[in-house]
């Protein structure tokens, strides 16, 4: 049942991805689902790093003493002034490992 379920999710996952790369299908898009679809990746990102960055032990950790709100914060300044994801990543990195 586990292989199933593997091997039909990754199924519905080529077939979602090919519907729209395969350029010899005639499926476009109108300019507002793709500006709305422009909003998936931000979003899906923030549900992911948000508890990780904010809660601890089941409350929000707010304090200058979590390491993970200041790497966060120091990633955020990275990507806004250099525009460089590499530098953002190992730079914030290296901050978390030494900090943490």
């Amino acid at each position: 049942m586990i292989w199933f379920t593997i091997l039909a999710m990754a199924a519905i996952v080529f077939a979602s991805r090919y519907l729209f790369l395969e350029p010899k299908i005639p499926l476009r898009l109108n300019k507002t689902t793709l500006q709305f679809l422009s909003y998936s990746a931000p979003a899906v990102l923030t549900a992911i790093f948000a508890p990780i960055v904010f809660v601890r032990d089941q409350q929000l950790a707010l304090s200058l003493d979590n390491p993970y709100l200041l790497a966060a914060l120091l990633a955020a300044l990275l990507a806004y002034f250099t525009r460089n994801a590499l530098i953002t990543t190992v730079v914030s990195m290296a901050v978390f490992f030494f900090i943490h």
